[in-house]
C-alpha cells in the first residue's frame, strides 16, 4: 500500500506520461526553428556590440568559430539538459528517441544529443570556413587547382567535396518535402539521430479563438485594401487643391509682395532654386524637383496654386545692376 501511495506521488509530481504518438503541428516545429535561429542571432548581435567600439574587423577570422561555440553553449544548457531546444520549451515540445520501438516517451540518449549537436553546427561552420579550408588543400575558392605533383589528388578531393554538397542540399530538400507530406523531421539531422518533437504536456493545441481569427483577418484585408487603394490616388494634386481652397486668403499687399518673392523659393522643397525653372505659372521650382515630379506623375499640377503644370522651361530673369 506504501509502495502504491509513493509511485502514485512520483507520478504525479513528474506529471502526466507523455503520448509520442500524438501528432505536433508542422507550424509549431517550424515556428521552434525560427524561435532557435533567432535567439542564436539576438545572442551574436549582443555580443558583437560589446566590441563595436574596437577596431573594424576584429571578430572576422574567428567568426565562424564563435559562432560554433555561441551555438555549443546553447545546446549544452538546453537540449543536452532537458532534450529540448528553447523555441521547443517555449511551444511546449521536446525531442523524442524514436530509436526504441516502445510507445512509451523516451528522452535522446547522449550520443543522439552529440550527433544532433554536430550535425546542425558542422556544416554550418565547415561552409563558412570553406574559403579557408580550400586554399590549405591546394584548391582555390573557384575551383582551380595549385601547381603541384598531386593534381590529380587534388582533381579527386575537388570533385568529392563538390559532390557530397551537392549531395547534402539535396537530401536536405527531399527531407523538407517528406516532412511536408508525413509532419516528422522538418530538418535532416533530426531525421539522422531519430529525434522527434513531440508534445511536453499531454493534450496541448495550440487553439486560436474566433474573436483574434476575426480580427487578424480583418485587419489583413483592410491593409491589402489600402494597399491597392493608395497608388490610384493622386496625394499631391489633392494637397494642391486644398492648398489652392485654403491659401488664398492674405490680402492684395501680402500677395503682391509674395509674387516678387516668388523666386526665391522653391516650390517644392522650400530651398533657394537651383537651375530655376517654371511649369507655366508663376512659381519656381528647382530642375531636380519639378523634373523628377513631372515623371512620376503625367498630370502633373502646381503644388502651390494648382494649376496645369505644363513642360519645364528655363526662368528667364534680368538682373539690373
Amino acid at each position: 500500500m506504501g509502495l502504491e501511495k509513493e509511485g502514485n506521488s512520483k507520478r504525479t509530481a513528474s506529471g502526466p506520461p507523455l503520448d509520442p504518438q500524438t501528432p505536433v503541428l508542422r507550424i509549431s516545429q517550424l515556428d521552434a526553428l525560427e524561435l532557435d535561429s533567432a535567439l542564436e542571432q539576438l545572442l551574436w548581435t549582443q555580443f558583437t556590440q560589446c566590441f563595436q567600439n574596437c577596431r573594424p574587423g576584429l571578430l572576422t577570422p574567428v567568426e565562424p568559430e564563435l559562432k560554433a561555440l555561441f551555438y555549443l553553449l546553447l545546446w549544452r544548457f538546453t537540449l543536452y539538459s532537458n532534450s529540448a531546444t528553447v523555441g521547443q520549451s517555449l511551444l511546449s515540445l521536446r525531442y523524442h528517441s524514436t530509436s526504441s520501438s516502445s510507445p512509451q516517451y523516451r528522452p535522446l540518449s547522449s550520443r543522439q544529443k552529440l550527433g544532433l549537436a554536430i550535425l546542425t553546427a558542422g556544416p554550418s561552420w565547415l561552409q563558412e570556413r570553406s574559403h579557408r579550408l580550400l586554399p590549405c588543400l591546394g584548391l582555390s575558392l573557384r575551383g582551380a587547382f595549385s601547381e603541384g605533383d598531386d593534381s590529380l589528388l587534388q582533381q579527386g578531393l575537388h570533385n568529392a567535396l563538390t559532390l557530397v554538397s551537392g549531395f547534402t542540399k539535396l537530401a536536405s530538400l527531399i527531407n523538407f518535402l517528406v516532412f511536408l507530406r508525413n509532419g516528422r523531421h522538418p530538418v535532416l539531422a533530426e531525421r539522422i539521430t531519430g529525434a522527434q518533437a513531440v508534445f511536453s504536456k499531454p493534450n496541448v493545441v495550440r487553439d486560436v479563438t474566433y474573436q483574434y481569427m476575426n480580427r487578424e483577418l480583418l485587419w489583413h484585408g483592410f491593409a491589402d485594401f489600402l494597399i491597392f487603394l493608395l497608388p490610384l490616388i493622386n496625394i499631391r494634386k489633392i494637397k494642391a487643391t486644398v492648398f489652392s481652397l485654403f491659401g488664398v486668403k492674405s490680402s492684395h499687399k501680402e500677395g503682391a509682395r509674395e509674387e516678387k518673392e516668388l523666386w526665391k523659393e522653391c516650390g517644392i522643397c522650400g530651398e533657394w532654386p537651383t537651375m530655376p525653372h517654371t511649369v507655366g505659372c508663376q512659381h519656381v521650382f528647382c530642375y531636380y524637383c519639378i523634373k523628377s515630379h513631372s515623371i512620376t506623375d503625367a498630370y502633373l499640377t502646381c503644388p502651390k496654386c494648382g494649376a496645369e503644370a505644363g513642360t519645364p522651361e528655363v526662368v528667364k530673369m534680368d538682373v539690373q545692376l
